[in-house]
């Protein structure tokens, strides 16, 4: 996907992009699968056609009533009956149907727009979901969001200009200048031929040069976004730092930009519409002093004056919808253009054709001999080979920069292996369909985060469809249900953003609780913990032991004293197994384990 950095100054190729863009949205007018989305689409065209011929023959009908007041003569028979007030309640009534079909077929196609638009808003969410962590941690959310809202608000607008603009408008020109020839002669077709063309041309060169400012507009404004975002999510820190003018100049810095941008597309706004309406008036003028010349000369009538004046009229109408259309096309595309980029930025991590469900029997866990590296310059793992047995807890640990964390990310599979395997009950990661890995391993990270939601959600985030009782033992299991039923609003107390209203002890319970209600055969703590304080941590230590009973469990760990009592604990530095087994058999052995306990003890007891 293309940066969403402003200084990314790299051209693309825009009418590739255009026509790309065109064609994954012209789909959903004419989905297979949906013969009714078809019919409404058949039924809206057909109310567009009936709209732009009762369009085109009303001017005939203005001109009648015309020469009835001043050349009854030269009107035809069965319409001169009609008379004058009769012939202008006609054209009247014609201006009116032209109206309402125009009207009936926007609710027949409106369906069709708002289906459009929910099933690209879930495609690109399903899809954003889908991508790898990597791309995740490397884009800015602020950013990643306002691309998907102008992207997924431009598609409604493109449909209706595929189906309703193009097409039409071209029809009704072709109809326009026909009738032209037909009542007239063809030098008044050929002043109005050259007249579209020019304007035509004139609107797609300067629409052209209008999108490069638009697209510098849409970045200042991500930009923008971006640091406003990015600044709220931080409220605490920039509290700390007393940063508030600090955020406030570099939002504002941003901001200017935009504004600066928004100026230069305003005003080669003006430039476009100032050159659009004097090649229009040109030619209007042209036509009718040509019309002029033929009522002096008697050629035509007073109505047929009157008619050709319409005529042009409706002609400037179209054209004028040509010019915005083009420009807010041009412009939709542009905003589409990085949901496109972004729908079809590859997964990193896919299951492989035929991958079957992970059948967990015991919960062995295996890496045999596993490399990877986040770059492929840095190393991060090196040939690490460790087994964890059916229900056994083993803990990993080692200085920062081990490895340990990535060792919790490739188990669930956020990356894959670029060398080695790792195995669950004898099956490797990579085989195995990506939905029933995650749904067999729990996960309690080392900072919890919640959504702005109730407790209650949060906790039945756990397990899809589960009831109140099972949402209640989670949390009793996990210790928390007192201190929710103390709550005013019990489970239906709000969070608030990222968890932000709870304590740290109080939303890592709710983590255990939500991990607890899923129920998983394997459970991995990732530095659980290391964020709390000590007495915290001790409490919340006694349930993560209850939690582990019966399971295979991996423990993450930075303070050792936490993982004294596992079955075995593996020693990492530098992305390779330097020491395994127990505690007490570590401690006897002297080694690197030992060095870093009694360097955490030392660091305690100074810290007391």
């Amino acid at each position: 996907m293309r940066s969403l950095s402003p200084t990314d100054a790299a051209p693309r190729a825009d009418r590739s992009a255009s026509w790309r863009t065109v064609r994954r949205t012209a789909p959903y007018l004419w989905p297979r699968d949906q013969p009714w989305v078809r019919r409404r689409v058949a039924v809206a065209v057909g109310l567009l056609v009936v709209a732009k011929i009762i369009t085109v023959l009303t001017p005939v009908l203005f001109g009648w009533a015309a020469d009835t007041l001043t050349d009854p003569g030269r009107v035809p028979g069965g319409a001169l009956a009609l008379g004058a007030l009769g012939l202008t309640l006609a054209y009247g009534l014609s201006r009116i149907l032209t109206i309402a079909f125009q009207q009936l077929r926007d609710v027949v196609f409106s369906r069709v727009g708002q289906r459009a638009l929910r099933m690209i808003a879930l495609e690109t969410f399903r899809h954003i979901h889908a991508l790898s962590l990597r791309y995740h941690i490397t884009r800015k959310t602020g950013g990643l969001s306002r691309v998907i809202e102008r992207g997924v608000k431009g598609v409604d607008y493109v449909l209706r200009i595929l189906l309703f603009s193009l097409g039409p408008l071209v029809l009704e020109l072709l109809l326009t200048a026909g009738m032209l020839w037909f009542l007239f002669d063809a030098w008044y077709l050929a002043v109005v031929a050259v007249t579209v063309a020019a304007y035509v041309v004139y609107t797609f060169v300067v629409t052209e040069w209008r999108v490069r400012i638009r697209r510098e507009m849409n970045d200042q404004d991500t930009r923008a976004n971006q640091r406003a975002v990015d600044s709220l999510l931080n409220y605490e820190t920039v509290k700390y730092f007393g940063a508030e003018d600090r955020e406030a100049r570099r939002y504002d810095e941003a901001m200017a930009a935009y504004a600066e941008a928004a100026v230069r597309t305003n005003n080669s706004l003006a430039a476009l519409n100032f050159g659009q309406g004097l090649l229009i008036n040109l030619g209007l003028i042209a036509v009718m002093l040509m019309a002029a010349r033929g009522v002096q000369a008697g050629a035509l009538t007073v109505g047929e004056f009157v008619m050709v004046n319409t005529y042009m009229i409706q002609i400037t109408s179209p054209l004028n919808f040509l010019g915005s259309m083009y420009r807010d096309i041009r412009q939709a595309l542009v905003d589409m253009d990085d949901m496109f980029d972004l729908l079809e930025q590859p997964a990193e991590v896919r299951d492989r054709p035929g991958a079957e469900p992970l059948e967990v029997t015991g919960g062995e866990i295996v890496f045999d001999r596993v490399e990877f590296g986040y770059d492929p310059e840095r190393p991060i793992l090196k040939g690490l080979s460790f087994r964890v047995a059916p229900g056994q807890t083993v803990a990993i640990v080692g200085s920062t920069g081990a490895g340990k964390s990535t060792i919790g990310r490739l188990i669930f599979r956020f990356y894959d292996v670029t060398g080695g395997a790792i195995r669950i009950d004898g099956q490797d990661l990579r085989d195995v369909a990506q939905e029933s890995l995650h749904a067999r391993i729990g996960v309690v990270p080392q900072d919890t985060v919640l959504f702005n939601d109730t407790i209650g959600y949060n906790i039945g985030y756990g397990r899809d469809g589960a009831t109140q009782a099972e949402i209640e033992g989670a949390a009793r299991a996990a210790r928390i249900h007192d201190f929710i039923a103390s709550l005013p609003q019990g489970y239906d107390t709000q969070v608030g953003e990222r968890g932000l209203k709870l304590s740290g002890g109080e939303k890592q319970r709710v983590g255990i609780a939500r991990t607890l209600l899923k129920d998983p055969p394997i459970l991995l703590l990732d530095e659980a913990t290391s964020a709390l304080d000590t007495a915290t941590e001790a409490s919340i230590q006694e349930e993560l032991r209850a939690m582990g009973r019966g399971r295979s469990v991996i423990v993450i760990a930075h303070r050792l004293s936490t993982v004294a009592d596992a079955d075995r604990i593996v020693v990492l530095e530098d992305g390779r197994l330097v020491e395994e087994g127990s505690h007490d058999a570590l401690l006897a052995r002297g080694g690197r384990y030992a060095e870093l306990w009694s360097r955490q003890s030392l660091d305690e007891e100074l810290a007391a």
